[in-house]
């Protein structure tokens, strides 16, 4: 399971589609609109006709919080003044505490007026054994400062959310007590069927109507739930973390990973890195990487990715050569380790997959040999003894000493042979 943020737009977008398509006494019109580096804002306002008549809100949609407090959050401008609020922050570095990057995506969206009485908090987040509401009357920029009087709910992930049991413990909500009650079991519901591992809206108000709306989302997916949710998901980004750019070989893993229906990832994390990943599975990637540094050698983890869900020979072949080049730029005089491991697949063919990965290592043959690399394999699951076997004779030929594992050893065991030394 890999935890990935999605942009406020994104989180709005579906949860107004599921309001309307479920009917749940809850409702929210989803009005909002994203500005890219490439928009075309006379095809947005054909599409989205309220920009033209509404007084607006405009903040960057990038994964960072704090808007406001960074002078990053326009209120009540006309359709005229958030373009221009926006083409003067276009592509323009910017510092988010100590994090600097380009401004590139801006959410739009109504004004709406309110009483900052009624700012009101909820959350809900995933452990264990249950899932976990947050809620607090006093949302908004001092809920931290009131934490204290934040409630904790908790719903068993088996059980549901047992309607009367929340109403007993969110306690004296006034006259909105039936409304407010419905949005968050509402919410949780639309948390819990779409994938979400983390989900806050900070505040929700109302409208002069009476509707809830949320004012600020921050929202994060399962996205092993892609599956099961692609219908509203619809066209889901996930985009980088702010201030971070993409390397032009983690953009190719990417493009290899859509594909395909197998998993395919790449995140550089130090190019100069002595030890070197490449691991079957996301939970195994985690765990493998969590072990490297356990054992103090987290500043020369150099990556950190996967492949899994059956990736075809070429495909991994495509992804091992891709990593083999980046490990193989810069020597080290004290020589890299490379860790081809995993658990035990359910599915993945080993065979086909080590196939893929001994024909890079095959052409990176003399680059490795340059690089006095030591490569430790352990992996199991369909056909594993003919990959593992494999993968022994291809070190009785390629120069460079490869130690091989069944399912026998300890899954991370081939970390503490290789780094112990």
């Amino acid at each position: 399971m890999a935890q990935k943020g999605i942009r406020e737009y994104d989180a709005k977008r579906m949860l107004a589609a599921w309001f309307k398509d479920r009917q749940c006494g809850s409702s929210y019109d989803g009005k909002v609109a994203l500005v890219g580096p490439d928009t075309n804002v006379d095809d947005l306002v054909k599409n989205e006709p309220w920009l033209s008549k509404e007084k607006l809100v405009v903040k960057p949609d990038q994964l960072f919080g704090k808007r406001g407090k960074h002078g990053l959050l326009l209120l009540g401008a006309d359709l005229k003044n958030a373009q221009k609020w926006i083409s003067e922050r276009m592509n323009q570095e910017t510092t988010v505490g100590k994090i600097a990057g380009k401004l590139t995506h801006f959410l739009i969206e109504p004004l709406t007026p309110h009483d900052e009485n009624e700012e009101l908090y909820v959350a809900i987040k995933d452990d264990r054994e249950n899932d976990v509401i947050y809620f607090s009357m006093k949302g908004g920029i001092f809920v931290e400062e009131n934490w204290d009087e934040v409630i904790e709910f908790k719903v068993p992930i088996l059980g549901g959310i047992d309607e009367k049991a929340l109403a007993s413990k969110l306690g004296d909500l006034g006259k909105r007590r039936d409304q407010v009650i419905g949005f968050v079991k509402s919410l949780y519901e639309f948390y819990a069927e779409n994938g979400f591992s983390y989900l806050e809206i900070n505040p929700f108000t109302f409208s002069k109507d009476g509707n809830i709306v949320p004012l600020d989302m921050v929202a994060k997916v399962d996205d092993t739930a892609a599956f099961d949710c692609r219908n509203s998901w619809g066209k889901l980004e996930f985009p980088r973390a702010f201030g971070t750019v993409a390397t032009r070989e983690e953009e190719f893993v990417k493009y290899l990973d859509e594909q395909s229906g197998a998993s395919l990832k790449l995140t550089m994390l130090n190019p100069k890195g002595r030890v070197w990943t490449m691991v079957a599975g996301g939970g195994a990637s985690v765990i493998y990487s969590d072990t490297v540094c356990d054992l103090g050698f987290s500043k020369e983890l150099a990556n950190y990715g996967e492949y899994s869900g059956d990736p075809s020979r070429d495909l991994t072949y495509q992804y091992a050569k891709t990593l083999l080049d980046l490990m193989t730029r810069e020597k080290d005089p004290k020589g890299k380790f490379l860790l081809i491991g995993g658990g035990i697949a359910n599915f993945t063919d080993v065979a086909a997959t080590f196939g893929g990965i001994i024909q890079a290592l095959t052409e990176f043959k003399q680059k490795l040999i340059d690089n006095n690399v030591k490569i430790y394999v352990r992996r199991g699951g369909p056909n594993y003894k003919e990959g593992l076997d494999k993968m022994r004779q291809l070190g009785e030929t390629l120069g460079v000493p490869i130690e091989v594992y069944g399912p026998e050893t300890h899954m991370t065991k081939i970390v503490s042979l290789a780094l112990k030394q």
